[in-house]
């Protein structure tokens, strides 16, 4: 399993926290960036590049997306197919948005949270696999039908297969 990273300037220094306690739990983790911490960076292109890198492969990968709130980079990650991702602020959280929802990338507020305190939910997401109950499923494909009835025919999801 893949571990995209991707952080505006507000996560860049969490994300890279991350980074390195992930890698160092033996993860693989791939940085999407910034590199380096650059003030006029926008986060709607950061989170675009990883959410599309979870969209394409969803079955291999997981993206971690830090920016002041979280809710920017999950509102633009949540418009590519195949994306469900998540606002967490707390391990808790982290173990209902994967056991629950499944979701693939979790998206972290860095204005709430330090390194140690994401790294803690990373770790808990990363562990907590899909329940797979009868009902999580249900709901799961009551959204994917939802979003066949916003988008016609070419629902999110089949546009990408």
């Amino acid at each position: 399993m893949i571990i995209y990273l991707a952080a505006d300037h507000r996560g860049f220094e969490v994300k890279e926290h991350l980074k390195n306690a992930l890698s160092s739990r033996g993860y693989p983790v791939v940085d999407l960036g910034p590199v380096a911490y650059d003030e006029e960076d926008d986060y709607p292109t950061i989170a675009a590049a990883l959410a599309k890198k979870v969209s394409e492969n969803r079955e291999t990968s997981r993206g971690i997306l830090l920016c002041g709130s979280g809710v920017g980079v999950a509102v633009v990650a949540n418009k590519f197919p195949n994306v469900r991702a998540a606002t967490v602020m707390t391990p808790d959280q982290a173990f209902d948005s994967r056991n629950d929802d499944d979701a693939n990338v979790l998206a972290l507020g860095t204005n709430y949270l330090d390194g140690a305190a994401a790294e803690k939910i990373a770790v808990t997401w990363l562990a907590t696999p899909f329940a797979k109950e009868p009902r999580f499923v249900r709901r799961l494909q009551e959204i994917t039908q939802i979003e066949a009835d916003v988008y016609g025919n070419n629902s999110r999801d089949q546009l990408q297969r």
